[in-house]
């Protein structure tokens, strides 16, 4: 039923200025419309995600959201320069993270966390369907 239909994100934020000025500064994003509640939406590579106000912001302990990117290595040295500091998450000794990377046998990724505390992952896959947190 659902399977002709695209499919985006919502993140919360405790405190939109502050989540408008992290998105622009740190992903260098802007938001393509502006909501009667002062949500946020983007728009990146033919996707939307939505910013919204809520005080349940950065309580989820899961993966939000995610970009599937080419060159993950380079996407995220350009993060760092902007501020982006990447999470490490432990795998066990079979697929540890090195300097925040994770590289799997179908690809790689990266998770770092927004101004609100939301969990938002880089994935390269090397075919098939983007990597899930």
């Amino acid at each position: 039923m659902l399977n002709d239909f695209p499919i985006s994100a919502r993140l919360p934020a405790a405190d939109l200025g502050r989540a408008r000025e992290w998105y622009r500064d740190k992903l260098e994003l802007e938001p393509s419309i502006e909501g009667p509640l002062g949500d946020l939406w983007y728009q990146t590579g033919g996707t939307w995600f939505l910013v919204y106000q809520t005080e349940a912001a950065g309580t989820a302990r899961n993966t939000a959201a995610g970009w599937q990117v080419k060159n993950i290595e380079e996407v995220m040295a350009a993060l760092r320069q902007r501020g982006v500091v990447f999470d490490e998450y432990d795998f066990g000794p079979e697929y540890p993270m090195v300097d925040g990377l994770l590289s799997l046998p179908n690809g790689k990724a990266a998770w770092f966390k927004d101004s609100e505390g939301n969990i938002i992952e880089l994935a390269e896959p090397l075919e098939g369907p983007a990597l899930s947190g």
